[in-house]
């Protein structure tokens, strides 16, 4: 075992520098910011298929917030396997709830898209427009395994992490977008393929070959630990995995039922079509520029017991959230918001319009991640992890009051009120992390 624990050695025993924090960084940082052109490389291919705004609408205001609201309880296994995968017994009785976990979210997956639980859920309450609810039908069916193979990704990932082998994670990232861009470059080839078949079977075929390949790189650890089983530490009981996972697994959960609030809202608005097509465009652009400060939060959690790190780790999230931020400002004042909307995502010109404007209102939104991350990372590391969860609520709340007043007022294109609902939510969760956060001993 000794092997396994030299990278965490040298890195415990190292002087903490924006150096030696950088390299903690980068390449969790760069497995985010791979994941995040995703979502913008299945708009642009959809957008250069038949009926673009409707199949595109159908992906980012129905498909995708439902496929990530059923999947919010698996997010977390990424932490609880990095935290409480420290042997072989411990990791079997994590794969055990994992797998049970796994089989109930896709089993309440298959009765939403393939049961008339489907209409109540998509007509009934998101209230989409009629031309997308077939083709939403259709792309939730192919998503079937998405939630068991991001559960599995996830947990083995936690083992990697755990043991100094970041650099899988981002290989196993690379992986996923091949396999993604292999099938969204086949049905643009063919052509006549609806779009939202060839953007949800590309996800679901991605994410699953990544899954596989996280699989085939944690064999090793797997063996080691189960020639070290003799030496356990004390057993992992299930009050003990409930105690620490449920209100993680909840921050998640309560952060992603904005996303089919925000479909309902939109959709009840002013250009709702229209905004429900440049939505995840623009949510690929604010996501890829996120998923910087996204990765902080794991970096913090390593490093914040360390003594004289509070100082050196703040002031590298004050360098990273006005990098990110800047660099959106940079977009959104240059012709690079043209290139990201007509020539990447290949919106038509009024789409284009629509989102080049919106990305203003987003300016902030960057930053806003590495502050949460700094800040939950502090929390997490202190056990105060109900103010996460208070944190969280604030943002649903927020969120959804400026959606529901946007929706009532009904004179600003949904767009625009989707937008500032989300960074006037973000804004207020990170106030209150912020407040609730122990005191910055440096």
């Amino acid at each position: 075992m000794v092997q396994l624990f030299m990278e965490q050695d040298k890195l415990q025993k190292s002087t903490i520098t924006l150096s030696s924090v950088f390299q903690l960084w980068w390449p969790l940082a760069g497995s985010w910011a791979l994941m995040g052109l995703e979502l913008p490389a299945v708009s642009a291919i959809m957008a250069r298929l038949a009926e673009p705004e409707i199949h595109l609408a159908a992906y980012g205001g129905v498909v995708f917030p439902i496929s990530l609201l059923i999947e919010a309880p698996v997010i977390m296994l990424l932490a609880a396997s990095t935290a409480l995968s420290k042997d072989w017994n411990a990791y079997r009785f994590l794969r055990r709830f994992m797998l049970q976990l796994a089989c109930s979210l896709t089993l309440l997956h298959i009765l939403v898209a393939f049961t008339p639980l489907y209409d109540v859920v998509v007509i009934g309450v998101l209230g989409v427009p009629n031309e997308i609810v077939e083709p939403a039908r259709m792309g939730l069916m192919l998503m079937t395994p998405w939630t068991a193979a991001i559960a599995v990704r996830r947990f083995q990932q936690g083992l990697l992490i755990r043991f100094g082998h970041t650099h899988s994670v981002g290989i196993g990232t690379a992986v996923r977008l091949s396999a993604n861009g292999t099938v969204l470059l086949l049905g643009l080839f063919v052509g006549d393929i609806p779009g939202i078949v060839v953007g949800t079977a590309a996800v679901s075929l991605g994410v699953m070959s990544e899954a596989l390949f996280i699989h085939i790189r944690v064999q090793p650890l797997l063996r080691i630990l189960r020639d070290q089983s003799g030496a356990t530490s004390d057993s992992l009981t299930l009050r003990q995995l409930l105690t620490f996972y449920l209100p993680l697994a909840v921050t998640p959960l309560l952060t992603l039922l904005s996303l089919p609030i925000g479909s309902a809202a939109l959709s009840r608005m002013p250009r709702a079509l229209e905004s429900l097509a440049v939505w995840p465009v623009l949510a690929g652009l604010s996501f890829t520029m996120r998923s910087f400060g996204l990765a902080y939060q794991e970096v913090v959690v390593a490093l914040i017991e360390r003594p004289g790190s509070i100082k050196t780790l703040r002031r590298f999230a004050e360098i990273l959230g006005v990098a990110t931020s800047g660099l959106l400002l940079v977009i959104a004042s240059t012709p690079l918001a043209t290139v990201w909307f007509a020539d990447l995502a290949g919106l038509s010109p009024e789409l284009t319009a629509l989102g080049a404007s919106a990305i203003w209102l987003a300016i902030f939104m960057p930053a806003l991640s590495v502050i949460e991350s700094f800040f939950q990372g502090m929390l997490v590391q202190s056990r105060r992890t109900k103010a996460i969860i208070q944190a969280v609520i604030i943002y649903l709340f927020t969120n959804s009051t400026i959606l529901v007043g946007g929706t009532y007022y009904g004179q600003v294109t949904g767009l625009y009120i989707g937008v500032m609902a989300v960074v006037l939510g973000h804004s207020l969760q990170s106030f209150w992390l912020w407040k609730r956060s122990p005191s910055l001993e440096v």
